[in-house]
């Protein structure tokens, strides 16, 4: 079951840092993949020249916010019975870093525990892409460990 809370936290968080582009723009950090549009919607879809309307930008974030909240309460089951800060935290980082980061993670194996003081020290290192600290990603991190 979804939590309305965490979704609606975790809505404001992604629009905080992605803002809406309704043309397609290249990785911050790396100049070129992934290609993402709307509130940070990245996929094989998503090229370069890709135009999107307002609908389909909003379309795609409501579904992104839902299906990241899902996947991070599959990939770590105790984050069910989390508060829906700390889902929303652990979402928003799925959605900004890729699930395959998150369960391979450090930070996923305190999640799993309900390791929060841990957690909240490991999500601040993944300020990084391409090997470069990027300011963007330091805040956001910073707000995803005050909800944890």
């Amino acid at each position: 079951m979804i939590n309305e809370e965490a979704i609606k936290i975790l809505q404001r968080l992604v629009a905080h840092f992605e803002g809406d582009q309704l043309e397609a723009y290249p990785d911050p950090g790396t100049g070129g993949k992934p290609w993402t549009i709307g509130r940070g919607h990245t996929g094989t879809e998503v090229h370069k020249g890709l135009i999107w309307t307002q609908k389909q930008s909003d379309d795609a974030f409501h579904a992104d916010c839902e299906n990241y909240l899902k996947w991070a309460i599959h990939a770590s089951p105790s984050l069910a019975n989390a508060t829906p800060g700390q889902q929303a935290a652990i979402a928003d980082f799925c959605y900004n870093c890729g699930m395959g980061n998150y369960k391979a993670s450090t930070l996923k194996r305190y999640v799993d525990v309900g390791g929060w003081e841990h957690a909240k020290m490991e999500i601040v290192k993944w300020d990084h892409s391409d090997g470069k600290v990027l300011r963007g990603l330091t805040l956001r991190r910073q707000a995803e460990a005050d909800l944890l």
